[in-house]
């Protein structure tokens, strides 16, 4: 009894730490990363390029059902501005292969990355339906594989519908915000969207088109046809472009402050000329 006594004195005010049990790995970031979100970073390697995937149905305010895969957007928009505000982060690379989903949602997606600071290229494989459109013309520069397709068609509604002009008015206005964000971030005229948006035959049970990924680019809607690769090229040019120009802001800021030292020519050494415009190549 003794001897327990003391075993069990000198053992008081210590625990032992948690430990997995036999068989079992414990949990990594990473790998919660990829169950919740979809995605994670590479192993052992830091980029300065953000990868961000929007694939199956985009998910609005109505939770759907478990068997549909879904991209949610209160999922998206977190990590958007996380990457904004990262400054490793350079540039961003947004790959899509969605069927659309939630019109509010998608267009919230799209200003997002429209209104970001930083380089942002959008590569569509597979397809980039209905409201995914204007997600991949949202970005600096966009590409789609050549054998994608984007499928343009008017909004539809579901659930309860009230049959008054109103809800009619309605629609055509939030379809309306779609056409005019689609246009004013491509080179696609407004009277051509409409067309393939209205247009008749295309489609079995619907009307709209059916866009390959030769044809969104001379429609105006795409960049360029292209890929990974392309992608990846297009957006370290765009970053370094910007690193130059930031560079030469900073040298131009710096300028009036440099120790004057006259020179045989009458100007102060390490003086500079010529104006940079500080945008972006379209």
């Amino acid at each position: 009894m003794e001897q327990y006594s003391s075993l069990t004195s000198d053992n008081e005010g210590t625990e032992a730490p948690d430990q997995p049990e036999v068989g079992q790995r414990p949990a990594l970031p990473a790998m919660e990363a990829l169950q919740q979100l979809g995605q994670t970073s590479m192993p052992g390697s830091e980029s300065n390029i953000f990868c961000m995937t929007i694939i199956g149905q985009i998910e609005g305010h109505l939770i759907l059902p478990p068997q549909n895969k879904t991209t949610k957007y209160e999922h998206i928009i977190p990590q958007l501005v996380a990457a904004e505000q990262n400054p490793r982060i350079e540039g961003l690379m947004i790959l899509l292969n969605t069927v659309g989903g939630d019109v509010e949602a998608g267009l919230a997606i799209a200003e997002m990355i429209a209104s970001m600071s930083k380089p942002t290229v959008t590569i569509v494989i597979g397809g980039g339906h209905s409201i995914g459109v204007p997600i991949a013309v949202s970005s600096t520069y966009s590409y789609i594989a050549e054998s994608a397709t984007m499928t343009i068609h008017p909004i539809r509604m579901s659930g309860l519908v009230i049959g008054v002009p109103q809800t009619f008015e309605y629609m055509e206005k939030m379809q309306e915000r779609v056409v005019r964000f689609v246009v004013s971030h491509s080179r696609i005229t407004e009277e051509k969207f409409k067309e393939l948006m209205f247009k008749t035959g295309e489609l079995n049970r619907d009307i709209g088109t059916a866009v390959g990924g030769a044809d969104a680019v001379k429609y105006g809607l795409m960049d360029a046809v292209g890929g990974i690769g392309e992608a990846l090229k297009q957006l370290n040019t765009i970053i370094e472009t910007r690193r130059q120009q930031n560079g030469m802001v900073g040298n131009q800021q710096q300028a009036p402050f440099a120790p004057f030292s006259p020179n045989p020519t009458g100007s102060p050494s390490g003086a500079t000329s010529g104006e940079h415009s500080g945008e972006l190549p379209q």
